[in-house]
């Protein structure tokens, strides 16, 4: 059980937080930058989003129950959300949405870009904080769960952080074509992941 809340909470974090999608942008909002200084936005931004999630975690159904919002229904609305996400992947949508942020960004001089838009909303936005929390709400607040869940975490935003270092090569390796493809393939993984969610929150819904 344990093994299988691993593979869903990373399958489902990698695909959200999209690290190799996130290159372009990296290194259009850091273009310029001398090399120190692309290393110090890319650990702020890392540590600012681990933050977000862990915080989403470890809090986010407790302030569902103060809200008085069922976990089922926010089941339903986190896989509507996601889904979402998937087809703007699927389409292509998502990624020209970041190219645009990250310019808005660098024309509006936001004195710190590893919050935003790195951190907020491109890491840790609102499709990341509702699967977080989604999956959160899975480990029914079972320690080993929630320890697995905040290593996930942990982990998807060390590779971030690995790849924000290795972007300029990244971005010459991989290429156009490949991203693209890639964001597709990925775009339909979360589109059924996403429906999943809906699934479970209509079937608790109905029999709770």
């Amino acid at each position: 059980m344990s093994f299988e809340f691993l593979i869903s909470a990373l399958v489902t974090m990698v695909v959200v937080v999209d690290p190799l999608g996130l290159v372009p942008t990296f290194v259009a909002i850091t273009h310029g930058l001398p090399s120190r200084s692309r290393c110090a936005v890319a650990l702020r931004a890392c540590l600012i989003a681990a933050a977000i999630l862990s915080g989403a975690a470890l809090i986010g159904d407790r302030l569902l129950r103060t809200l008085s919002i069922g976990l089922p229904a926010f089941r339903i609305a986190g896989g509507l959300l996601l889904f979402s996400i998937a087809s703007e992947m699927v389409f292509g949508v998502r990624i020209e949405r970041q190219s645009k942020e990250a310019e808005e960004a660098i024309e509006e001089h936001v004195r710190n870009i590893a919050a935003f838009p790195l951190a907020i909303p491109l890491m840790a936005g609102p499709g990341a904080i509702a699967a977080t929390i989604l999956l959160a709400g899975r480990a029914n607040g079972d320690p080993v769960h929630l320890s697995i869940l905040l290593a996930v975490v942990v982990a998807v935003l060390g590779l971030c952080f690995v790849i924000f270092l290795l972007a300029a090569q990244i971005a010459t390796l991989v290429g156009t074509t490949v991203n693209v493809v890639l964001s597709r393939l990925l775009g339909v993984l979360l589109a059924a992941l996403a429906v999943q969610f809906v699934i479970d929150g209509v079937r608790t819904a109905l029999t709770g």
